[in-house]
């Protein structure tokens, strides 16, 4: 029987170093579509179970796409754990060959989620949603600076800044529906998502592009996935709250921001919402319910292929866009 080979790869702009083991075999290979088809062949000559490779601003697209297209079972490791594991080993050095090795040692021993292919229309969609947080991030730091300006040139240019920003972020929200719709699956998605009231645009697209596993998960999984999960503080005689953590930020966020709404506007959730609140929950917690309620009933629509209406009124599945 084979034994079976564990890969990491660090990555950087120009360069990935891989790691297998418990072979010791270390090499390196450029980043770019040669290197990536030499890493490709590099990797068949071992009984590969798994390649991590650690998430690194986009750097790793192409060698993950590479990995992923021949077969190969990749996991994209979270930086955090991965520095916590380090440590956890006595690992406190850091370089590329070194952090390579780690990631190799992560996936050998911890549990981790295989990375899924997606399609083009989806990397697209993941790929806009990076440039409207972006231009969401600056709009609110304009708005925010604007604030304390006193000069009447230095307000108008702020405006114009603000203006154009709003503008900008209108006109990738128009993009991301073209995109889906370009791609049958995930305009189906898309319809099942946004039948909920309280899920628009950014939060369907944003599911269906950084929550590819939605559908496929139970409700501890997912609300784990994206971090909104409660887990218990609690040693000897100390009784601390629950509190969420770790998770999909970027999910998270735009979840929460679909929470705040659908509290006031989708009755079923308003009702959930206005009973924690009458039972004396904090505002927080309130919230991060809603949001946990969101996500586990958006996960169970697209296991059973059922819209909202149909699933509350008991209905099971509804016609697939082919």
């Amino acid at each position: 029987m084979a034994m079976l080979s564990f890969g990491g790869i660090d990555v950087s702009k120009d360069r990935l170093d891989v790691m297998v083991l418990p072979e010791e075999q270390c090499s390196s290979v450029p980043n770019d579509a040669a290197g990536w088809a030499k890493l490709v062949e590099q990797l068949r000559g071992f009984s590969i179970s798994a390649i991590g490779i650690e998430a690194s601003g986009g750097y790793e697209r192409g060698a993950v796409r590479a990995l992923l297209a021949a077969g190969m079972s990749v996991r994209q490791v979270n930086p955090f754990k991965l520095r916590q594991f380090a440590r956890a080993s006595g690992v406190l050095a850091k370089n590329d060959p070194l952090d390579a090795r780690m990631i190799a040692s992560f996936v050998a021993v911890m549990p981790t989620r295989p990375a899924q292919r997606q399609t083009p229309a989806a990397e697209r969609l993941a790929e806009m949603l990076a440039v409207r947080r972006q231009l969401s991030a600056e709009k609110v730091a304009a708005e925010n600076a604007s604030r304390l300006l006193e000069d009447a040139m230095l307000q108008r240019l702020s405006r114009r800044r603000i203006a154009r920003l709003a503008a900008d972020i209108d006109m990738l929200d128009g993009h991301l529906v073209e995109v889906v719709g370009t791609d049958a699956p995930l305009a189906h998605r898309y319809r099942l998502l946004t039948s909920m009231t309280g899920v628009g645009t950014v939060l369907a697209c944003t599911l269906i592009a950084l929550l590819p596993e939605l559908g496929g998960m139970t409700r501890k999984q997912v609300a784990a996935l994206v971090g909104v999960a409660p887990y218990a503080f609690e040693s000897g005689t100390l009784k601390g709250r629950r509190c969420i953590w770790g998770g999909r930020a970027n999910v998270r966020q735009v979840l929460y921001m679909a929470a705040m709404s659908a509290s006031n506007w989708n009755p079923g959730l308003k009702a959930f919402h206005d009973r924690l609140k009458a039972a004396g929950k904090k505002p927080k917690v309130t919230i991060v319910a809603v949001m946990r309620k969101m996500i586990t009933t958006l996960n169970a629509m697209l296991r059973d292929d059922v819209v909202w209406a149909d699933r509350l009124r008991g209905r099971h599945s509804v016609p697939t866009v082919r």
